[in-house]
């Protein structure tokens, strides 16, 4: 299975944001373990530099966006994701892009804590606590 996670989920981690945290870093804890195949969209991972380096620095946003981007596949934005985003239904310009860089991946599904936000989506969307389920539920039934 392949999962693009959003930006709010990492963020739930890196900022150790409770009562989020533990959901979200068990579903990087999953990726690690090589359950799944974890993505996050390149515009996720300068995000994360822009709002982690003012609180941590750069030298330690740096380590922990290494650490990231070794455990996750980084999802492309190229010229085709921004003219399907500019095209789509989407309220919200960035989570269009960010699906259409999970299509372009081949992600099965979209982990956020925003499943609102992506009705639009042709993937399939799963909270951080369904999508434990469904990995738990694909141990029990391969």
């Amino acid at each position: 299975m392949n999962a693009l996670i959003d930006t709010n989920v990492i963020l739930d981690v890196l900022a150790r944001r409770e009562p989020f945290f533990a959901d979200s870093s068990l579903v990087l804890d999953r990726a690690e373990r090589g359950e799944f195949v974890a993505w996050v969209c390149a515009t996720t991972v300068t995000t994360l530099f822009y709002l982690a380096q003012r609180s941590l620095g750069v030298e330690a946003t740096v380590a922990k966006l290494k650490d990231l981007t070794s455990l996750c596949n980084v999802a492309l934005v190229n010229q085709s994701v921004i003219d399907s985003a500019l095209q789509d239904r989407f309220a919200d310009f960035e989570d269009a892009v960010l699906h259409h860089s999970a299509v372009l991946a081949g992600a099965d599904c979209i982990v956020t804590r925003n499943g609102g936000d992506f009705r639009e989506s042709s993937l399939l969307i799963y909270s951080p606590a369904q999508f434990l389920a469904v990995l738990n539920q694909r141990k029990i039934n391969p």
